[in-house]
């Protein structure tokens, strides 16, 4: 991968079509990693990227849009700055992760608190990931 495209989080990187989201719930182990529960699914088909991302922050943890909305902007954000831990850890795999962050707080929080829930999310999927392949 080159320089210019390692922070970026494109349209492949993230998780659409209902079906997808659906198995995703369904199948999918989960974990907390406050203040996220961390869903993951790997699949055995090789897309284009190797790891997924579903960021939801439920309507009935954060009743304000302008609130949900900030928290999907920083836990993407978050995300995109330390997605290569990640991202390093799938290489070596075959097929692909799926990943969905849920916001489980109460009230907003600021970008330190959220992207330590994401760092602590991240870095847990990776031992988890490497667990389940030896």
């Amino acid at each position: 991968m080159n320089e210019g495209e390692r922070f970026r989080l494109t349209q492949q990187e993230r998780i659409r079509g209902e079906k997808r989201i659906e198995t995703l719930f369904t199948h999918g182990s989960s974990f907390m990693a406050y203040p996220f529960r961390v869903v993951w699914l790997k699949g055995e088909t090789r897309a284009t990227t190797s790891v997924s991302l579903l960021v939801s922050i439920p309507k009935k943890r954060l009743k304000r849009a302008v609130d949900r909305n900030r928290m999907k902007r920083l836990t993407r954000e978050a995300y995109r700055l330390h997605k290569q831990s990640l991202t390093g850890v799938m290489a070596a795999c075959k097929g692909r992760l799926d990943v969905a962050l849920v916001y489980v707080k109460d009230e907003p929080g600021d970008f330190v608190t959220v992207e330590k829930g994401v760092v602590r999310a991240i870095r847990e999927l990776g031992r988890t990931i490497q667990k389940t392949d030896e």
